[in-house]
């Protein structure tokens, strides 16, 4: 197999093969030769109807036509500049006028970049330390965000080489829990600079608020002079026009966003209040920088793919979305399952598991074996999701009806074999 061959010469110069352990999987990953619309190709000629879509960004589907016009059109002219375009501005005007949130946008490389920032800029903003973030939330590969639980609250590095005087400022808390909120900050609501979360957990499988959890945050932070950040590298522009602040009605002080803002190349942002962005530098004394921020191949294809970005482009991946979960649903009544299936507007994912999920603790009793089975086999009926049950999967506009249908009877016909496994 020739992905076999291209893993076993890959491990020889990249750690484990792969330049992110998500990509990793048993025995080996499949290697990409190309995608269009909502398939990809691998190095041994299969296709699979693709719902990973690197792992959210691709919402109009791979290889867009109008967006790589654009890009190549801006290519031809350059690809770095290291001064201001035009196009920043253009950019960034579009999301104050999406995104509730957002008065002032800082264009950064990545999502790590953005959280990175966003938790400097609270603490800077707030004159305090501390910050909470949500158990099994992942907020980049930054050393404030890899915490596990520890004793108390208090978080514990969740990687070697991560200072634990680093990760003493970090404090966890149970998503969908009211009471420890109000415990903690009873007890250090003095020193409490933020609340970073997904405002659904993404990164977990898919875990939406209780209704009211959102709205209950933004009141607890405001009563302590806190900072609320949503995290919205997965849900900015996918959930709708203003990303899940619109969609909830709840507006946080700062915003992060990834992903669908670089229409497929590397992008990331911070974006919020006026007060708190002009604390950023040059014009205050908040130190952010990066040779790439704003570098106007990602500012080309996430303007493209911001004008792309209608209403009927919400309702129809509304529509597919509700067809994929209505669908798996069924495919599980009829076989007698009690799995939980997730999601809203174009993400979904099943849960290996009978309990009801509203936080990691509750995710973490799926079965990832079969998951890991059910994977495989979707794998063999030509289907690509994420290998992780703690993950989700993603739709785009390119997916038709007739893919969903298609999908569906392979989700079937995968669950009956790793049932029987």
């Amino acid at each position: 197999m020739r992905s076999e061959e291209l893993f076993n010469e890959a491990k020889k110069y990249l750690p484990g093969g792969v330049n992110s352990p998500v990509r990793s999987y048993q025995p080996y990953p499949f290697f990409a030769q190309e995608a269009e619309g909502p398939r990809i190709r691998d190095a041994d000629g299969n296709t699979y109807l693709d719902y990973c879509l690197a792992y959210g960004p691709m919402v109009m589907g791979h290889a867009n036509p109008v967006v790589m016009g654009a890009v190549l059109n801006q290519m031809s002219r350059g690809t770095a500049f290291g001064v201001p375009t035009e196009k920043e501005t253009e950019l960034a005007r579009e999301v104050v006028n999406r995104v509730p949130c957002a008065e002032m946008v800082r264009f950064v490389s990545t999502g790590t970049e953005a959280t990175m920032s966003a938790i400097r800029l609270s603490r800077a903003g707030c004159g305090r330390k501390k910050i909470i973030k949500f158990e099994g939330a992942y907020h980049g590969a930054h050393d404030y965000a890899l915490v596990k639980s520890g004793s108390g609250a208090v978080g514990l590095p969740d990687s070697p080489g991560v200072p634990e005087e680093t990760t003493k400022n970090t404090i966890l808390a149970p998503f969908n829990n009211e009471e420890a909120l109000v415990e903690i900050f009873d007890q250090l609501g003095e020193e409490i600079a933020a609340i970073i979360l997904e405002p659904v957990m993404g990164n977990v499988g898919c875990i939406e608020p209780k209704q009211g959890y959102l709205k209950f945050l933004r009141k607890l932070t405001q009563e302590n002079d806190s900072i609320l950040i949503f995290d919205e590298v997965i849900t900015g522009f996918r959930l709708s026009r203003g990303g899940a602040q619109e969609y909830y009605g709840v507006t946080p002080d700062l915003v992060t966003l990834g992903k669908i803002l670089g229409g497929g190349f590397p992008m990331g942002a911070l974006a919020g209040k006026k007060e708190l962005m002009e604390m950023i530098t040059p014009s205050g004394d908040v130190y952010q920088a990066g040779t790439f921020n704003g570098n106007p191949i990602s500012i080309t294809a996430g303007l493209t793919t911001m004008e792309l970005l209608d209403n009927n482009f919400y309702n129809d991946l509304n529509s597919s979305g509700n067809q994929m979960r209505s669908g798996i649903q069924d495919i599980l009544d009829d076989k007698s399952l009690n799995y939980q299936v997730a999601g809203l507007v174009s993400m979904f994912q099943i849960y290996f598991t009978e309990k009801e999920v509203w936080n990691y603790a509750d995710a973490k009793t799926s079965d990832t074996g079969k998951f890991s089975r059910y994977f495989h086999e979707l794998l063999r009926e030509g289907v690509f999701i994420p290998p992780s049950q703690f993950e989700c999967c993603f739709l785009s506009t390119a997916h038709s009806p007739r893919d969903i249908n298609t999908t569906l009877h392979a989700i079937e016909n995968s669950i009956t074999r790793a049932e029987s496994i």
